[in-house]
């Protein structure tokens, strides 16, 4: 029997986390939404997650912090794919 892919979804608005969740839910994915990096290293402490949504501008660590560590080595799954979310419009942001 084939499991749905979990997908983590990491964004401080209430709103985008609700939208993003109803949307993979209803395409049959499985999601847990975290507001920070504190949630979210709780997280993929109990469970191991397919795709991380990441949100570049958060509260505390802001995403590419949280996603160096969620690629590191050390992490359990050095090789899990990140999607980063962000509102920056600029080139070099986007790039970066």
């Amino acid at each position: 029997m084939e499991t749905s892919a979990h997908i983590l979804i990491v964004d401080d608005h209430q709103e985008i986390r609700d939208l993003l969740g109803r949307f993979l839910d209803r395409h049959g994915f499985r999601t847990t939404a975290c507001r920070d990096g504190i949630e979210m290293r709780r997280a993929v402490e109990l469970t191991r997650f397919d795709l991380v949504v990441l949100d570049l501008m958060l509260p505390g660590d802001d995403g590419l912090k949280l996603c160096r560590e969620l690629r590191s080595p050390s992490s359990g799954n050095p090789d899990i794919p990140v999607i980063m979310l962000t509102a920056m419009s600029e080139d070099t942001d986007r790039i970066v």
